[in-house]
C-alpha cells in the first residue's frame, strides 16, 4: 500500500514538473484585419526579391545610341562571346532575385525570332540567323535559379504598322509568342514611351487587352508601368524613391507615359490610393542604359545610397548592368556588383537587435502576452513556439510573424533593452504588408548613460522595408516610437546594424 501511494506520489509530482516546464500557451488573439489595398501573393514574393537586374541589350549596345531609329542593319546585331549563364551568374553572386531582357527596344530590333516582325536576331548574321537571346536567357535562368522577366516596348520604330489599329494586333501576337514559349515570367516591363513610327504616326495603345492577355498567359507575373498594375515607376532614373511613399495609388483617369500621375505622385504614391502598386525604382549602373566603352559603373558607395534611397525606402530596386558587344557583363561591372554584394553582408549580416536581452511594448493584442517570451533568449527553447504575432518575434528572421497592437491602438512603441552597449548606426523596419501599409510617421530613441532618452531619427512611412539611417550611436535602450498609424501597427522586423562603408 505505501509503495502504491509512493509511486502515485511520485506521477503525480513528475507531471507537475513537466507541467511547469511545459505550461499552457495562451491562445494567440485573432490577427488584424487587413486594412486597405493589400498586395497579391505576387506582389509580397516580388517585393520581397528586393533587387533584380536589368539588361539594355540590343542594337544600341553596337552603334552607342539610346534610342535606336529602327532603319539599323539587322547585321550589327552580332555578339561574338554572348553567355546568358555569365549573366546569370554575375546576378545571383550579387544577390539578384531576377533579370528582365530588353526583348524588344524602341527600335524594334527583337531579341529573339519573333514571327511577327521582320527585324530579329533571325535576320541577322549572329548564329546564321539561327540565335535566340530570350531562349538562352530563360534557360540560362531556370538552371541558375533566377527569376527571367520581359521588358517589350510597345513604340516600334521599324514596324509598318505603328500608328495604325492594326499594330495593335501585331504587338498582341508578339506578347503571345513571348508570353507562350520561353515559360514563367516574374515581371512583364512596359513603358509608355510613345513617339512616331516609320509613317510618320504615333500609337493609340490598347492598353487594356495588352494587360488583359498578359495576366492570362502569364498569371504570375507583375506588370510594370508608370500606374502598374502590378508596380509603378518611381517618377526618376536617379535610384530614389520618395522621403515618404505609400504602395498606394489611384490608377483611375491615368495611364502609361503621357498619361501618367506627376513624378512627384509616381515617387511618393497617393495617402489614399485605391489600389496596391508598389514603386519600383530603375537606375543603371553606368552613366547610360546601353553599354558604351567609354563609361564605366558607379562607385560601391553610390550603388549603397541607391540602394539606401530604393530598398531602404519601400521601393524595389531595378538595377540596370548592360552586357557589353561580345554579349558579356564587363569585369569592371561585374567586380562592382561584387564589391557592392560584400558591402551588404558586411553590413546586414549581424542584426544587434537578436541580443536584446528583453523586448518591451506599449501595447499588444490581448491574449499575445507571454511573460516568459520577455525575459533571455534561452528561455525560448523550452517554452516551445511563440504565439504567431507576439511582439517579441520582431527580432527573428519569419517573415509571417509580426508584433500587432490591438484595434484601437494606433500609436505605441517597442523597445530593445541589452545588458550590454550596442554600437550601430542604421535601423531597419518593417511592416506586415499582406495585411496593408498602415505606418504614417515614426521616431527612434535612444537612452544615454545619464538615463535621458533623446530622438535620433525622426521618419515617415514604412512599408515593406524602411532603413533609417542615423548618427552612430551606442546605447544599451533603443525605442522605436509609432507616432502615427491609419489601422493598428503590424510590425515583422526591427533591427540594428553597423555600417562602415558609408558612414
Amino acid at each position: 500500500m505505501r509503495r502504491t501511494a509512493l509511486l502515485l506520489f511520485v506521477c503525480l509530482l513528475g507531471m507537475s514538473v513537466q507541467a511547469q516546464k511545459h505550461p499552457p500557451q495562451p491562445k494567440p488573439a485573432a490577427p488584424p484585419k487587413p486594412y486597405g489595398p493589400v498586395p497579391t501573393a505576387a506582389q509580397v514574393a516580388w517585393q520581397r526579391m528586393e533587387m533584380n537586374m536589368f539588361c539594355h541589350f540590343g542594337p544600341n549596345t553596337f552603334t552607342g545610341l539610346e534610342w535606336g531609329e529602327g532603319t539599323e542593319a539587322a547585321d550589327i546585331f552580332n555578339p561574338t562571346a554572348l553567355d546568358c549563364n555569365q549573366w546569370v551568374s554575375v546576378a545571383k553572386q550579387a544577390g539578384f532575385g531576377g533579370i528582365i531582357l530588353t526583348a524588344k527596344h524602341h527600335d524594334g530590333f527583337c531579341l529573339w525570332p519573333n514571327p511577327m516582325s521582320t527585324h530579329t536576331v533571325r535576320e541577322s548574321a549572329w548564329r546564321n540567323g539561327q540565335g535566340d537571346v530570350l531562349r538562352e536567357l530563360a534557360v540560362a535562368c531556370m538552371k541558375g535559379g533566377v527569376k527571367f522577366g520581359i521588358y517589350i516596348s510597345p513604340w516600334d520604330r521599324n514596324a509598318p504598322t505603328y500608328g495604325t489599329e492594326a499594330y495593335n494586333k501585331v504587338f498582341l501576337k508578339t506578347l503571345r509568342h513571348a508570353h507562350t514559349n520561353y515559360g514563367p515570367i516574374f515581371e512583364q516591363w512596359f513603358d509608355g514611351a510613345n513617339g512616331e513610327g516609320p509613317n510618320g504616326k504615333r500609337q493609340v495603345y490598347d492598353w487594356k487587352k495588352f494587360n488583359g492577355q498578359t495576366k492570362r498567359l502569364q498569371p504570375d507575373a507583375v506588370i510594370f508601368s508608370d500606374v502598374g498594375p502590378g508596380c509603378r515607376w518611381v517618377g526618376n532614373e536617379e535610384g530614389r524613391c520618395g522621403r515618404i511613399c505609400w504602395s498606394r495609388l489611384d490608377v483611375k483617369g491615368y495611364g502609361p507615359g503621357v498619361d501618367a500621375p506627376s513624378q512627384d505622385t509616381l515617387n511618393a504614391g497617393n495617402y489614399n490610393g485605391a489600389c496596391w502598386v508598389p514603386a519600383e525604382t530603375d537606375v543603371s549602373i553606368r552613366p547610360g542604359w546601353f553599354w558604351r566603352e567609354s563609361e564605366h559603373p558607379k562607385s560601391v558607395q553610390e550603388l549603397l545610397e541607391i540602394y539606401y534611397n530604393s530598398v531602404g525606402r519601400n521601393s524595389l530596386l531595378l538595377l540596370n548592368v548592360p552586357p557589353d558587344n561580345r554579349g558579356l557583363i564587363p569585369a569592371e561591372d561585374s567586380l562592382q556588383l561584387m564589391e557592392f554584394r560584400a558591402a551588404l553582408d558586411s553590413i546586414f549580416a549581424h542584426d544587434l537587435a537578436k541580443k536584446a536581452n528583453y523586448v518591451s511594448v506599449s501595447n499588444y493584442r490581448t491574449n499575445d502576452k507571454n511573460p516568459r517570451m520577455e525575459f533571455w533568449n534561452s528561455v525560448r527553447t523550452c517554452c516551445g513556439p511563440w504565439p504567431y504575432h507576439g511582439y517579441w518575434v520582431i527580432r527573428d528572421d519569419r517573415y509571417d510573424s509580426y508584433w500587432a497592437t490591438d484595434d484601437t491602438v494606433t500609436t505605441a512603441w517597442v523597445e530593445l533593452i541589452f545588458n550590454e552597449p550596442q554600437t550601430f548606426n542604421r535601423v531597419m523596419l518593417q511592416e506586415y504588408i499582406p495585411l496593408g501599409q498602415r505606418v504614417e510617421k515614426f521616431h527612434i530613441e535612444v537612452e544615454d548613460e545619464n538615463g535621458n532618452w533623446r530622438t535620433i531619427a525622426e521618419e515617415t512611412t514604412i512599408g515593406y522595408k524602411r532603413i533609417v539611417l542615423t548618427e552612430t550611436v551606442t546605447t544599451k535602450k533603443v525605442r522605436v516610437v509609432i507616432d502615427q498609424s491609419r489601422a493598428c501597427i503590424v510590425l515583422n522586423r526591427v533591427g540594428l546594424f553597423m555600417d562602415n562603408i558609408l558612414d
